[in-house]
């Protein structure tokens, strides 16, 4: 239920959200220039995607982007739950040993804090691939299908489906959706056995095996300067410590609002990524439940894959570079 108050031009409005009530200020304030969607209509939108966002976030650190004054103005990726948070919300504190820094990082685990962060201007969330109770200890494995500039969605659909092949092969179930932007994200539940640099390791003979499979459309080349313009990065240092990408539903901070959006797998030659957006997926959302939702009971063992990666490290195949 939602209630105004205030005597501003652009009176606040107050959430009842089981047992929490969340403030909402500057509720018309437009966000989303080239569509006039509003801060509410960022609330709205993501109260009609609510247990799909929470189980994207669910007890995993998350940094927020935010854009206090909408997409026209500066962009904050915020890592530290500010001062004056409300009491009822759930925090995780994680270690950043480069900096010997410690934060305490937004951790969801009910619709309420979602919707507290939009308030603060959160438009994108950006979850770490753990949980709070094993911080160190993945237990997602994150297929990142980026394409360079000149590569085509038909492209991407393609390697999808390869890399959907080699998933097949190793027994894993890949959970697919759009990325927001122009590629695909493949989701892996994982058994939280191993710490990042393994299931970094993992991704990398992945990413391999699939360049091997489709060398001419697929680059694991390290530096960007280097690779293709036309070809298909597959991102495996997305598994990295510390690294993230827009969770399953969470919009991204682009002028028409697209949304991060499961998909099925035999959608993926027809879905258009530039089709899911704030305005869209809260229909799809109610006619089809979080395609997501069984992600948790598909566990996957990486120890095959870590008997790829120590293959190519015997065969000198060394890791490019990047963050371990």
């Amino acid at each position: 239920m939602a209630t105004s108050s205030g005597k501003s031009k652009s009176p606040a409005v107050e959430l009842e959200i089981d047992d929490k009530v969340v403030r909402i200020s500057n509720p018309d304030r437009i966000y989303f220039p080239e569509t006039g969607a509003t801060k509410l209509d960022l609330v709205e939108y993501y109260l009609s995607v609510g247990d799909g966002i929470v189980n994207a976030l669910y007890e995993r650190p998350c940094m927020l982007h935010r854009f206090p004054t909408g997409l026209s103005g500066e962009k904050v990726h915020q890592k530290r739950v500010p001062n004056g948070a409300p009491p009822w919300l759930n925090t995780v504190r994680v270690h950043f040993p480069r900096y010997n820094r410690n934060a305490d990082e937004l951790c969801v685990t009910e619709l309420a804090h979602v919707i507290w962060a939009v308030q603060m201007s959160t438009v994108e969330f950006h979850p770490w691939n753990t949980h709070s109770a094993a911080v160190e200890f993945p237990d997602e494995w994150r297929i990142d299908l980026d394409p360079m500039p000149d590569c085509s969605f038909d492209r991407v659909r393609r390697v999808a489906h390869v890399a959907h092949e080699v998933l097949d092969d190793l027994g894993a179930i890949g959970w697919p959706k759009t990325s927001g932007g122009k590629g695909l994200h493949i989701y892996v539940r994982i058994a939280p056995d191993y710490g990042f640099k393994d299931v970094r390791r993992a991704a990398l003979a992945f990413a391999r095996e699939v360049e091997r499979r489709a060398p001419s459309e697929v680059t694991t080349t390290w530096w960007r300067k280097d690779r293709d313009p036309a070809a298909l990065f597959v991102d495996y240092n997305q598994n990295a410590r510390d690294h993230t990408i827009a969770s399953a539903y969470s919009v991204r901070g682009n002028p028409r609002g697209t949304v991060s959006t499961p998909i099925a797998w035999d959608e993926i030659d027809d879905a258009d990524p530039q089709d899911f957006t704030m305005q869209t997926v809260p229909a799809r959302f109610a006619e089809l439940g979080d395609l997501h939702a069984g992600m948790d009971d598909a566990v996957f063992d990486i120890s095959r894959l870590l008997e790829w990666a120590e293959r190519d490290e015997t065969e000198g195949v060394t890791d490019p570079g990047g963050d371990d």
